[in-house]
Formats: C-alpha cells, sequence, structure tokens
C-alpha cells in the first residue's frame, strides 16, 4: 500500500501557486513540489493529487490524504453527475476545471484509491509538510 498526503496553496485567488506532494511507500518518503504563475488554490489541490497519482503505478492500492473537500467529494460522488449531464454542474453551468477532473478520473480509475479528508492545518504532521511545501513552492512565483 501506498500512503499519499497532498497540499496545494494559493497566495491571492487567483495568484500564485503551489502544490505539495508527500508520499510514503515501504517506509521510504519522496517529496514533490511544484505551481504556477497565476492559478487558484483549487486548481493546486487538483494538480497535487494528480502529480501524486502520476508518481505511482497502475492498479496500485493508495490511501490519498487531502484536505480540500473540493478534491475529496468531487472525485468520490460529485464528478458522477458531472460526466452525467455533459459536464455541467447542479445549476446548468460548466464545471469549473473541468480539465483537471478528466485527468484525476482517469489516474484515479487506474488505480484502487481510498481518499481521506484531513482536517488543514490542525497538527497533522503530513499535512504540515505538504502545506509548507506547496506555500514555498507558490513563493517562487512572486
Amino acid at each position: 500500500m501506498i500512503e499519499i498526503f497532498t497540499d496545494g496553496a494559493c497566495l491571492g485567488n487567483p495568484g500564485p501557486g503551489g502544490w505539495g506532494v508527500l508520499i510514503i511507500e515501504n517506509g521510504d518518503r519522496r517529496e514533490l513540489d511544484g505551481g504556477e504563475a497565476e492559478t487558484t488554490n483549487n486548481r493546486m489541490e487538483m494538480l497535487a493529487a494528480i502529480r501524486a497519482l502520476e508518481e505511482t503505478p497502475k492498479g496500485a492500492r493508495i490511501v490519498l490524504h487531502t484536505d480540500s473537500q473540493y478534491v475529496k467529494n468531487g472525485i468520490t460522488s460529485w464528478i458522477k453527475g458531472w460526466k452525467r449531464n455533459g459536464w455541467k454542474n447542479a445549476s446548468k453551468q460548466p464545471v469549473k476545471n473541468k480539465d483537471l477532473w478528466e485527468k484525476l478520473d482517469i489516474l484515479a480509475a487506474e488505480r484502487n484509491v481510498d481518499w481521506r479528508w484531513v482536517k488543514g492545518h490542525a497538527g497533522h504532521a503530513e499535512n504540515e509538510r505538504v502545506d509548507d511545501l506547496a506555500r514555498k513552492a507558490a513563493q517562487t512565483f512572486v
């Protein structure tokens, strides 16, 4: 089993953004980060999950921890209705971040992912670490 922690950050929304990932596999810890000059917090949260899953093999058993209800609820619940309704939300408006939702949907379908929400900024060591990675990555675009 692979355990993953992800987080995104944005300095302004929109503004410079960053994402951070911690992958724990067989006791080994690997960190990843990146960002964009002009983005949103939700896009950075999603990119963190996407980049993390891209680093894992198809078929892998994964527990992915995110402090984003948007990511967790979107991929485990809302996406089914969005796809059924031609990528329209409950208000009949186009789903925001469709490009990333489609990518995340494909990656998640190729793996056995247990999506777990963790409360952010609550002293959880791994969540605090990925938050730090995301914020530092965002700072590089200031």
